[in-house]
């Protein structure tokens, strides 16, 4: 069974730091063009960084850019959102996601967040100002 469990979602303080956690079950990461996303409440769920494993190219929302990085181990078969520097608007439901079609694709992956098969459950990270 294709499954993505997150954890490290919490409440912090503007300025800190969290890493959101994604461990992949029932396929490897390494294959798989990956992604996070963000739904602030009322908002439409919007692309926050995503990885191509095909050539190691990354992409990230200019709202993140220099704040947040996404790496994976591929020993552990899970990916990671270091998110520094943190905002109020940061504020939202993060979710994981994965999809072997945009291995070599991630702005695509990104853009289109409706076009990705497997994703996590969400966790949720409030900024306090």
């Amino acid at each position: 069974e294709v499954q993505l469990v997150e954890s490290g979602g919490g409440l912090v303080q503007a300025g800190g730091s969290l890493r959101l956690s994604c461990v992949a079950a029932g396929f490897s990461l390494d294959d798989y063009g990956i992604g996070w996303f963000s739904q602030a409440t009322g908002k439409e769920r919007e692309g926050v960084s995503c990885f191509g494993p095909t050539d190691g190219s990354t992409n990230y929302a200019d709202t993140v850019k220099g704040r947040f990085t996404i790496s994976t181990d591929n020993v552990k078969n899970t990916m990671y959102l270091q998110m520094n520097s943190l905002k109020p608007e940061d504020t939202g439901v993060y979710y994981c996601a994965a999809d072997a079609e945009y291995a070599s694709t991630p702005r695509t992956a990104c853009g289109y967040p409706e076009y990705l098969d497997h994703w996590g459950q969400g966790a949720r990270v409030t900024v306090s100002s």
